[in-house]
């Protein structure tokens, strides 16, 4: 390519690559959304269709950017975990922390009337800022989502609390902030249940946990048969398929490519029958075929602090390099 005599400006941009070997970690918040959400009216503590949404914007980020292999969102904010090997971009802050924020704005206003078909569009844009931060180990890595899982439980209380408070007890905010000053966990749980008769701990997990996001195989539904509701929703090929719906959101994104059948100690039965009726002697038994398989974006609602999930579901998250295979990532 020719060369002009304007081109000496890119000198001065800054070389903001991130250190190798760490892990980066994006996170993304909605600016000013006290004001979006009472200009939209979301329901207060929470708004399943504005967090269903949030969740929808951050499965369409990992769906694109391959190398997220963890995310995890409450309220008006998603954090999105890379490889550590990863070289997206070659690894320029700017360009990764900027695709994510875009990609995630874009993503919430296409997807927003299937969430608020009342409304044509928002009434005005929503805005997210973003930042990134390098973790340069495991410990570091865990410690974050704990972190933010632990902010989701302690903000959500506190929220549910107040909004009863205003709400059915005919607080004013002050007065219901007032109400509030000095209590713990443990004295929040009790007023919720004495006096209005609400039982924290059967809240929607979605509310009390948040959403996290993670890479799984999951069912692939033979042809011409429909989910529950005509969308892409399926069951996650590890975990339980009678979890209730309030429990688990077995949204899934196709990535494509992969199909297999899945073998795993913890997958439900990778049969299915071609008939209603395949017990041993049954009329009309017929051949039991082995489920196909797909790799998915699951959206669960999980307790993420502590080991269990990070041997279990999630070992993939943190697991040896060597394991991942090399793609080609864009520069």
């Amino acid at each position: 390519m020719a060369k002009s005599k304007y081109e000496y400006v890119k000198e001065f941009e800054k070389d903001d690559k991130m250190l190798q070997n760490v892990f980066i970690l994006v996170r993304i918040d909605g600016k000013g959304f006290h004001k979006f959400s009472a200009a939209h009216n979301f329901t207060k503590p929470n708004d399943e269709r504005a967090l269903h949404l949030m969740n929808k914007a951050a499965q369409t980020v990992m769906k694109e950017l391959h190398d997220i292999v963890l995310a995890f969102g409450e309220s008006d904010e998603f954090s999105f975990l890379f490889r550590k090997s990863t070289d997206l971009y070659q690894r320029r802050e700017a360009k990764i922390v900027t695709t994510v924020v875009s990609l995630f704005t874009s993503a919430y206003l296409y997807f927003w009337n299937d969430y608020f078909p009342a409304s044509q569009r928002p009434k005005y844009p929503p805005c997210f800022d973003g930042r990134a931060v390098l973790y340069p180990s495991e410990e570091e890595v865990k410690d974050y989502f704990a972190w933010r899982q632990a902010d989701t439980h302690i903000n959500n209380l506190y929220n549910t609390s107040f909004w009863a408070l205003v709400d059915q007890g005919g607080l004013s905010p002050k007065d219901a902030e007032i109400r509030l000053s000095g209590t713990d966990s443990k004295d929040k749980n009790e007023m919720l249940f004495t006096e209005f008769n609400i039982n924290y701990s059967k809240l929607p997990a979605m509310f009390r946990k948040g959403s996290t996001l993670l890479r799984e195989m999951v069912a692939k539904p033979p042809k011409g048969e429909p989910t529950e509701d005509g969308s892409t929703e399926e069951t996650p090929g590890n975990v339980e398929t009678k979890a209730s719906k309030e429990e688990r959101a077995s949204t899934v994104e196709d990535e494509g490519a992969n199909d297999g059948v899945l073998a795993t100690d913890a997958a439900p039965s990778t049969k299915r029958s071609t008939s209603p009726s395949s017990e041993p002697g049954s009329e009309g038994a017929s051949k039991v075929l082995p489920v196909r398989m797909k790799k998915g974006i699951v959206i669960d609602f999980v307790d993420i602090i502590g080991e269990k999930f990070w041997t279990g579901r999630g070992a993939y998250i943190l697991a040896s390099e060597s394991r991942w295979k090399k793609k080609k990532t864009t520069k």
